[in-house]
């Protein structure tokens, strides 16, 4: 449709119309790039392979963490634990055993505090604390960060990129520290994972039920045709069609 500029001009109510229109769409773009500049948090992937990130936060214990390894080594599943530093130094063994089962060795920080409401000095601080126990641990420096408690602010996802980490969350939440029952538990995955999605599971001793629940929940996924990976593998390889911003 061809629309005359003179006309346009004879009416002049209309012609202002369409330019404020054009430059609130203008305006709406430069904000909407500021909005979205910067580091972001990442919940998954956009991708048409059927994959999906298995994560689990690791903070304190050791009651459930033989039984979890043994059933991703027995499913030869490789997942991406968020482990703290104090933890990865209290139970060395039990690290460097994921490690060489050749699971994805990510940070969960080093003191458990949420990031959102720490200064990026302190976010910094606390990153390094744990890097450098992680390190001396397991021998491998992450690059990948799950804050405690999944909080952030944008200062602290700028003090974590500053650092060379990106932060990780999730888009679907298991739930399983809530301990709501083993069937639950694989129900809430199930109900919610699609394509690139990252999942929240923990191997503390709070969630007594975790251990139990993921021998099936392995089998179901497979049943549907997913395919387990870790989160590096997950953004390097399946997000050719972007990113999932938390």
């Amino acid at each position: 449709m061809i629309i005359s500029l003179r006309k346009l001009i004879g009416h002049r109510h209309i012609f202002y119309s369409i330019v404020g229109l054009f430059a609130i769409g203008a305006l709406y773009v430069q904000v909407s790039d500021l909005i979205n500049s910067g580091p972001i948090a990442i919940a998954g992937t956009r991708t048409d392979h059927k994959v999906v990130a298995l994560t689990f936060d690791h903070s304190w214990g050791n009651k459930f963490t033989p039984s979890i390894l043994d059933t991703l080594k027995q499913n030869n599943v490789r997942v991406t634990f968020f482990i703290m530093g104090p933890w990865a130094k209290k139970f060395p063994e039990v690290a460097k055993r994921m490690v060489a089962d050749g699971h994805e060795i990510a940070s969960h920080g080093y003191r458990h505090e949420n990031y959102g409401d720490m200064t990026p000095e302190w976010v910094k601080e606390d990153i390094q604390k744990s890097h450098e126990l992680i390190k001396e641990v397991t021998g491998v420096e992450p690059h990948l960060i799950r804050p405690p408690n999944g909080h952030y602010s944008q200062k602290s996802l700028k003090a974590t990129d500053e650092m060379g980490y990106k932060t990780i969350i999730w888009n679907v939440d298991s739930l399983d520290w809530k301990n709501p029952g083993r069937d639950v538990i694989i129900e809430r995955v199930m109900k919610r994972v699609k394509p690139g999605a990252i999942i929240l599971m923990h191997a503390s001793d709070t969630p007594v039920q975790t251990a139990d629940a993921l021998p099936i929940l392995l089998q179901k996924l497979k049943a549907e045709g997913y395919r387990i990976v870790t989160v590096g593998e997950l953004l390097n390889k399946y997000s050719e069609n972007g990113l999932i911003r938390h």
